[in-house]
């Protein structure tokens, strides 16, 4: 099970999907919905731009959940969690949390996977800032190409209503 807020799906998470659905029969991808976080696309668009992106992808299963990723893991009935992580931002952060799940259920493993080059330091959160200060066509080198109409298009109602996506970070 993959799980993030995927706000929106990028390049990297898409690479981290690609290799993950490889080395397992089933991937499961779990939108978590958090309402004290203020996103960029409701869940439903969310799952709709994975499912998108994921086309060629026979054995992702795309679904949402709330609460703990572990036990959203276990109520999937899996017992291996994949976190993408950047290399050295990502990791205190997230052995930190494995270490937390661990203590929460002993039947479900983490397993870390780096995307892949030069899309190591690519993040929801960078796509939102660069859209902020450098424009949409800087972004769009880190998005999967299926979704990038559906993102110019939010990022141009967030200007038009007096916003900003990088509020949203």
């Amino acid at each position: 099970m993959y799980p993030g807020s995927f706000d929106p799906i990028t390049l990297g998470h898409l690479d981290i999907m690609e290799r993950a659905s490889r080395i397992f029969d089933r991937l499961i991808v779990g939108i978590g919905i958090n309402l004290e976080k203020k996103h960029l696309f409701t869940p439903e668009e969310r799952m709709e731009q994975i499912r998108l992106s994921t086309q060629h992808l026979p054995n992702i299963e795309i679904r949402t959940f709330s609460g703990l990723a572990v036990r959203f893991v276990e109520e999937c009935g899996a017992n291996v969690m994949i976190r993408g992580v950047r290399p050295i931002t990502d990791i205190p952060a997230e052995l930190t949390m494995m270490m937390a799940n661990r203590r929460l259920s002993s039947n479900v493993e983490t397993l870390f996977m780096i995307a892949d080059g030069e899309l190591a330091h690519v993040s929801s959160s960078l796509i939102k800032q660069i859209a902020g200060l450098a424009g949409r066509e800087e972004f769009r080198k880190f998005l999967p190409e299926v979704v990038i109409p559906s993102v110019e298009a939010r990022f141009r109602k967030l200007e038009q209503d007096g916003g900003s996506a990088e509020t949203l970070s």
